[in-house]
């Protein structure tokens, strides 16, 4: 079947320059945003009861965005002035990137990793006697705890912030050619919010190994799959796709 049709599990985003747009604009189809997970804030009295004193720290391991936000908001209700030094261990460009929203980023020491966790690591080994602490959600990739254990490293865990499944019922009667997942969360929303859904004709995208290995454990065929060597990014798996079956279709007639 033709691709028309496309509800990505995101929020819509903020650039004007989105990869999603050109996509959208390039191929002829239509694209949704709507998320299906969200994030509540853990409270700093909840933070404390982890027995987590920021004073103990001497570098923080920023996994996303979100890490970043709610590390700098709990420190900031905790009254905790972040000193000048500390070092802050990012998972991606984008991650660093987002962190100039905090600190002025050339004054700081900040270390980047390519775009996995596993990049990550190999800065983290270098520096094992700093003390490091991990802003996570409740729900943690179970890599990150073993690399970082393996790595024989001083780290502990603080659960900041708390993943939540978003009210989809809205949506219920409304039918996308593909739906692109981005983590484990959001199939577990989708079953949610809709216990009896089938796939049927519609196309699974999904991006990570976790998030393939939750849709498959569903009982749903992922069509699309990234990152790849030939689609690194979700948007140029989902054009290769909609190229070769919209090709197709209209060879076919």
């Amino acid at each position: 079947m033709k691709v028309k049709t496309i509800l990505v599990s995101q929020p819509t985003p903020k650039t004007e320059n989105s990869p999603y747009l050109e996509l959208s604009e390039k191929q002829k189809v239509k694209i949704d945003f709507r998320p299906f997970i969200h994030v509540e804030g853990a409270s700093a009295k909840e933070v404390r009861a982890q027995k987590i004193d920021l004073r103990n720290y001497t570098a923080i391991i920023l996994t996303s965005r979100n890490a970043v936000d709610h590390f700098f908001r709990i420190a900031e209700e905790m009254r905790f002035a972040v000193p000048d030094d500390m070092k802050y261990f990012c998972e991606s460009e984008a991650v660093a990137y987002y962190l100039q929203k905090y600190v002025v980023y050339r004054k700081r020491k900040i270390y980047v990793g390519e775009r996995t966790f596993a990049d990550l690591a190999k800065l983290i080994k270098k520096y094992k006697d700093e003390k490091f602490l991990l802003p996570s959600s409740d729900k943690l990739k179970e890599l990150v705890p073993e690399t970082l254990n393996e790595l024989g490293v001083k780290w502990e865990r603080g659960i900041f912030y708390k993943t939540r499944i978003s009210d989809l019922t809205d949506l219920e009667n409304v039918f996308y050619d593909i739906l692109v997942f981005f983590s484990p969360s959001g199939i577990e929303s989708l079953f949610q919010n809709f216990p009896d859904f089938k796939q049927n004709e519609t196309r699974i995208a999904a991006f990570g190994n976790s998030t393939i290995k939750a849709a498959t454990d569903a009982g749903l065929k992922c069509n699309i799959q990234a990152p790849t060597p030939e689609s690194p990014s979700m948007t140029m798996a989902l054009e290769k796709y909609i190229i070769e079956v919209n090709k197709k279709q209209h060879l076919d007639k």
